[in-house]
């Protein structure tokens, strides 16, 4: 079992943990991930390492609560366990010394961008990272990723915090205010992805997105994760998860993430229902329920 040694709040939904797991944080490089199983009965989630600290042995990770299964781990705190973690899987990010590289993170996606943009400073790049989400609430890590950039741009859909509109809005006046961009990261939903491809592609600027599609076992052999890259199929667990922007279908891609969208709603509506029966599978978990019987 891995403990966790922290939960907290970064945003309403958003829940960063800190877990032992100190071979993985001794292995892990930026842009690999692990998968997760909370209890013996739940489903396999790959979730991006966002940080790691191998003197501590301890992995971050930030979760978004959108299923049955995010939302469970997001329902445990500091002192509970987790029965897998499995990891660092999945290929590195490309780091190289490109020039000026521009890290986007659209909502819980910073999470993901995040340690790719402290490997590119690292190797020599003038970092410009650009952070978006729907309000300011949804803006996450900016502290973190500020101390890794030269510049940070922050966008909202609302206007409540930094600019008003887009990343892609963002992109697109640094282009046209002259920058010479050599690379360009962007994760975060597809259709954010699929915009910053459409807005780069017209200049040639190399440009990786990290595709978060449904996998299960890690290692290839399911094929639950593949996608169409350049008119051929790969494996995002494998091959993956950071692939050509320019060459991603995304339409096949969205159309894949879909595929099991029923059963994802049944799953969640039932754990919503009653979540202390989940939440009792969980190894080392206290019910709320246990604590009052034993006040009372």
């Amino acid at each position: 079992m891995y403990r966790i040694n922290e939960a907290r709040l970064l945003a309403p939904d958003v829940k960063l943990f800190r877990i032992e797991a100190p071979r993985v944080a001794r292995k892990r490089q930026a842009g690999q991930f692990v998968i997760l199983r909370v209890h013996d009965q739940g489903e396999r989630i790959p979730i991006t390492i966002a940080d790691s600290d191998p003197e501590r042995g301890d992995i971050t990770i930030v979760v978004q609560g959108i299923g049955k299964t995010t939302k469970l781990l997001n329902s445990l705190e500091a002192g509970d366990s987790i029965l897998d973690v499995v990891g660092p899987l999945g290929k590195p990010s490309e780091v190289e010394d490109f020039g000026t590289a521009v890290v986007i993170g659209g909502g819980v996606g910073a999470a993901i961008a995040y340690p790719t943009a402290v490997a590119l400073k690292r190797a020599g790049n003038r970092v410009v990272s650009i952070l978006g989400g729907r309000n300011r609430e949804l803006v996450v890590l900016e502290d973190e990723i500020r101390a890794a950039s030269d510049e940070v741009i922050v966008t909202t859909d609302d206007g409540s915090y930094g600019q008003k509109g887009l990343v892609t809005d963002a992109l697109q006046e640094l282009i046209d205010d002259g920058v010479k961009i050599d690379y360009v990261l962007a994760i975060g939903p597809i259709p954010m992805m699929r915009a910053v491809a459409e807005t780069t592609r017209p200049h040639g600027i190399k440009t990786v997105v990290s595709l978060n599609s449904i996998m299960i076992d890690g290692t290839g052999m399911c094929g639950g994760c593949r996608v169409s890259i350049d008119g051929k199929s790969q494996f995002a667990c494998v091959d993956g998860p950071e692939f050509d922007a320019h060459q991603v279908d995304f339409d096949v891609m969205r159309n894949r993430n879909a595929m099991y969208r029923g059963q994802e709603t049944e799953a969640l509506e039932r754990f919503l229902a009653d979540p202390e029966s989940e939440l009792g599978r969980v190894p080392g978990h206290r019910c709320k329920l246990e604590d009052a019987e034993v006040e009372g």
